[in-house]
Parts: C-alpha cells; structure tokens; sequence
C-alpha cells in the first residue's frame, strides 16, 4: 500500500512538473492592448495604445496581442515578426474615418495604388490575425470618396503586407475597406482559414484577397463577400505559385475568381476546388495573362456557380504593362522594346462544374449605391447586359495561342436573348485591353467562343437554353485540334 502511495505521489509530481514546463515553453505571452492604454469606447484614438502593444510583444520576443470585447478605433498600425493579433468576439478595430490618422513615413512605397494603409507589415516573419473579432475600414464612399472629399479622394487599404513569410489569417470578419481589401505582396508560407469578408456595395475596387507574387498558399473555409474580385491573383513582379483555395463561397459585383490583370510574373501551380460561386454579375471564373507572364498548369474543379454573368474567361493578351517595375537598364521595362514579349496560357483544367448564367438582376445593380447606377428602363435585354451573361471564352491573340485546355463533366444553363444580329458580329482582337470579357461586347456564341487555341477539349460539356437564342451554341476562330465529345 505505502509503494503504492509513493508510486502515485511520484506520478503526481511528474505530471506537475510537466505541466508547469509546458506552460513555461509553450504557452505564449499575453499582452493586453487595454494595458497600454486602450480605452475601447470606439471614441477615442487608440493607435498609439495598439503600436505599443505590438512593439511590447515582439521586443519580449512573441506572443500575442489580445484585443478584448471593444470598440477600438485606430489609424495604421505596423505588426511585427511573431506577433499574434487576437480579437476577441465583439472586439472591434475600427479605422480611422481622417487620412491624417493614416501617415506614410515608415511605409515602403507600393507597387500599385497609394501607399495608406490601416494595417501594415514588410519583411516580417511568423504574424497571426486570429479570433472572432471584426477589423472594420469603415471606408464607405461617404467617408472615402473616390473623387475629393475631407481626404481629397486618398482611399487606404485594409491591409498591405510585402515581403512576409508565414502568416496565418483564422476566424476575423473583415469589413468595409476604402480600396483593396487584404493585399500580400511577394509573401510566402500563407493561411487563410475561416476569413470572412463583408465588402460588398461599400466603396469602388473593394477586391477581397489580393495576392501578389505570394508563394505557397492556402486559402480554405472562407466566406468572401466583395465588391470587386473576391479572390484575385496578381502578379505585378513575381510569380503567384502553389496556391490551392478550397471549401470557400465567394460572391462580387465582378468576379469569384481572378487571375489579373496584373500578370506580369505569371501563375504556376494552381488549384481551386470545392467552392460555390454565387452572384457575381460580370463573370465567375477570369484566368488571363496580359504582361508577358506564364499562366500554366491550373486546375479547377467541383465547382458550383449561381447567377453568374459569364461563366469561364481565358484571355492571353499584349498589354504588356510593367506596374513601375524597372529593367535592368533602368528603363521602364514597358518604354524598353527589347522587353516587350507576349506571355503563355496553357495547360488549363476545369471539371466537375455546373453554373447557371442569369443576366444581372436590374433592381440588385443599384444595391451598390456608390456607383450611382440609373434603373435600366428598356423593356428588352440590352447589348450590356448580354455581354456580361455571355458564353465561355477562350482567346489569345494572332501568333500567340491559348494551348491545352480541357473542360470535363461541365454543365452550364444560359439565358438566351441573342438575335441573328447577335449571330454575325465580328469580334475585335483588342489585343493591348484591360482584360474584361464583356469589353468584346455581345458574342456570336451563346454557349463558347474560341478563338487562336490550340488542343482544347470539351469531354462531357452540357452546353443548354432556358430560352431563344438565334447564334451559333460553339463559335471557333483559328484554332487547332478542338475535341467535343
């Protein structure tokens, strides 16, 4: 019995021992913003007291910032390496509605638009955005107009992150940014899990995820309302590679998905699966190379698309635009001829898709109040609103071909409306055009428009009319080895 009890007792100071070392080397250190000052009455400024809290965590070494239950109003705060920022439920970060609270000092300049910001990092390793909290722009057009205004039309980001590595977004509602919603330039190592984006009908160019030259991706479980790309790939410098979205909804006043049309690093190694794409009036899925980069080996599948305007655009294009990128002569590298190339689309599969292409509904246009849309009062469907519930489109340029495509188990149901005049338009190349499909107008296709492709396979395509349509279901303009079975 005395064995026994001492056995025990031994057993129990193990186990104490344990857990009080677990609690010293893994448990992480809590910094509280309240303690540096933070009020939460959504009155006062709170940036000084949130900046401190950051500096205090990484100066100890890491840990995380925790944002109780508040309203917590702030200008651009910096997060540094190993910083979590954990926002408790009904803990509010709410931007600044003055630029003045938005300085650009210690911000790098961007590569796109104007620097401002309210959440900011560069060259930093291992941040956290976590919990159930809500970071809040609260950059209507009100506040933030595109054109004058108290900020003479300076509209910040919700967040811009360059150069960073290993960053993990989980649980935190994002809401109403001024621009761009959440843009990652040239980062690495990144997770999305859980984001919720709520951008949609608050201000112009409300893009959702902006990724840049981001490398190693995984975009998962998020619900993504935007008003303009919901989840956007871009490439202004450096490539976009190994990225995988998978289990999101996502609906925008443009697209689901886009690559483009800064493309001048191109797409490598892409996936996107299980998703469900809904209300996007100008086009759902968007895959275009402009900027002489490579847009190769994507894959797309299980994928179902409600009230979308035109369902599937690959474009291979001549913009050729360099984003301020310069040469190695130090010219622009678009004022250089010798740097002017067309770029490659190729190696592209879509499967497992069913999408139902309506024309945008007239009274949910005008939801978005800031473009000031006027009720379209003609009795019949316009020639607007046919090309953005236009057929699928695949075209490249004379000399420069969109190659191995393949489409499989597709089922896409179409409006109709299109008229034997529909049937003969000639279709412009527009080979240097910012990258819509409805910026070619309405197609003399209703069901796919193909045009300078090679090796494109349609394999169990279901290509149908819910009503008239007088133009031709597939449409092919110079292309090569195109299989339909």
């Amino acid at each position: 019995m005395k064995q026994r009890i001492i056995f025990n007792l031994l057993l129990f100071v193990v186990a104490s021992i344990s857990s009080m070392a677990y609690a010293e080397t893994i448990q992480p250190k809590v910094f509280n913003i309240k303690t540096y000052g933070a009020i939460g009455d959504g009155v006062a400024m709170e940036t000084e007291a949130v900046q401190k809290t950051i500096d205090a965590c990484h100066d100890a070494g890491g840990g995380v910032v925790w944002v109780p239950a508040g309203d917590f109003q702030i200008g651009t705060i910096i997060l540094r390496s190993n910083v979590t920022l954990s926002l408790d439920y009904g803990a509010s970060l709410l931007g600044s509605t003055k630029l003045a609270d938005y300085p650009t000092d210690k911000l790098s300049r961007a590569r796109e638009g104007g620097p401002h910001c309210l959440i900011y990092a560069e060259n930093a390793k291992n941040i956290t955005i976590e919990g159930l909290g809500v970071i809040d722009g609260r950059g209507t057009h009100e506040n933030f107009p595109r054109k004058g205004g108290t900020n003479s039309g300076v509209r910040p980001r919700l967040m811009r992150l360059e150069s960073c590595e290993d960053l993990t977004f989980s649980g935190v509602t994002y809401k109403r940014p001024a621009f761009w919603g959440l843009h990652l330039i040239d980062c690495k190592n990144i997770h999305f899990d859980a984001v919720t984006l709520r951008f949609r009908n608050n201000n112009f160019n409300n893009d959702g995820l902006d990724l840049d030259g981001c490398e190693n991706v995984l975009i998962e479980n998020c619900d993504l309302s935007a008003g303009d790309d919901a989840i956007c790939l871009k490439s202004s410098l450096n490539p976009c590679r190994n990225i995988v979205v998978r289990g999101c909804r996502a609906d925008s006043n443009t697209a689901a998905v886009k690559f483009g049309s800064s493309s001048r690093g191109g797409f490598i190694d892409i996936s996107i699966t299980n998703c469900h794409f809904h209300d996007c009036p100008m086009g759902a899925i968007k895959l275009q190379s402009v900027d002489g980069g490579r847009l190769e080996n994507i894959t797309i599948s299980r994928i179902v698309m409600k009230d979308v305007g035109n369902p599937i655009f690959l474009r291979l294009g001549n913009r050729n635009s360099s984003f301020g990128v310069r040469s190695e002569r130090g010219q622009r590298a678009d004022d250089a001829s010798e740097n002017v190339f067309t770029g490659t689309l190729k190696n592209v599969r879509i499967s497992d898709l069913v999408a139902e292409v309506t024309v945008e509904d007239r009274e949910k246009a005008m939801e978005a109040v800031y473009r000031s849309i006027k009720m379209e009062t003609a009795p019949y469907v316009t020639d607007k609103e046919k090309g953005r519930a236009g057929p699928i489109m695949i075209t490249g340029i004379p000399g420069h071909s969109i190659e191995n495509v393949v489409l499989e188990n597709v089922k896409i149901s179409y409006p109709g409306h299109g008229t034997e005049e529909d049937a003969k338009r000639v279709v412009a190349e527009d080979e240097d055009r910012y990258p819509e499909q409805f910026f070619f107008g309405v197609l003399p296709a209703w069901g796919a428009y193909i045009r300078h492709a090679k090796n494109v396979e349609f394999k169990n395509v279901e290509l149908t009319l819910r009503g008239d349509d007088a133009r031709q279901k597939i449409v092919l303009d110079d292309v090569q080895d195109f299989v339909n079975h």
